[in-house]
């Protein structure tokens, strides 16, 4: 597939997401009523779906979510010009944010009713500057492990030609939720 194929399918499967998470209820936080019995994979799904808000960092910051399976997160984002940095390239705490959210998404996957997780630690190693000349870039996030106290991910970057911007691994805490 050419990158003007690829950027294409991107582009059509970013509208047809962004279609049915706008026509629910947009951005904002889900009530307990609606994650309560729900696992990690099977909230992020609903999300996906447009049937529960979705973070509303995403539509700050120009990303949306565009992938959700067990153990795996793929965000999309739009690098513009309000994210540059005064050097003229998007700034690394953009990049930084969506490796980040496709990292603490897949790890979001593998939590089952009643466990939640929180970042620990991230790192993020930058390989190539992203500019707004690049209409889209993926985060892709793998669950490399995932125990009853710790979870690691990593994640890469890439713009449609398959250009490597960033990689990034994290390591999450995971723990038992409170009772509401």
């Amino acid at each position: 597939m050419t990158s003007e194929q690829t950027i294409e399918t991107w582009l059509a499967q970013e509208a047809e997401v962004l279609t049915r998470m706008e026509a629910g209820p947009g951005p904002g936080l889900a009530s307990p009523e609606q994650i309560a019995g729900k696992s990690g994979l099977e909230v992020m799904q609903a999300m996906l779906r447009g049937e529960i808000p979705y973070a509303a960092i995403a539509k700050t910051l120009d990303f949306t979510l565009i992938e959700i399976e067990s153990g795996r997160a793929v965000f999309q984002g739009t690098p513009l010009a309000r994210h540059l940095n005064p050097l003229g390239t998007v700034h690394g705490g953009w990049a930084a944010t969506l490796l980040d959210s496709a990292l603490g998404c897949a790890v979001h996957t593998m939590m089952p009713v009643g466990r939640g997780y929180t970042t620990a630690e991230l790192s993020v190693n930058y390989v190539k500057a992203v500019t707004p000349r690049i209409a889209r870039v993926r985060a892709e996030g793998k669950v490399i492990h995932c125990g009853r106290q710790l979870a690691t991910a990593e994640a890469r970057l890439v713009g449609p030609d398959g250009t490597l911007y960033a990689h990034a691994t994290t390591t999450c805490l995971v723990f038992e939720l409170p009772s509401r």
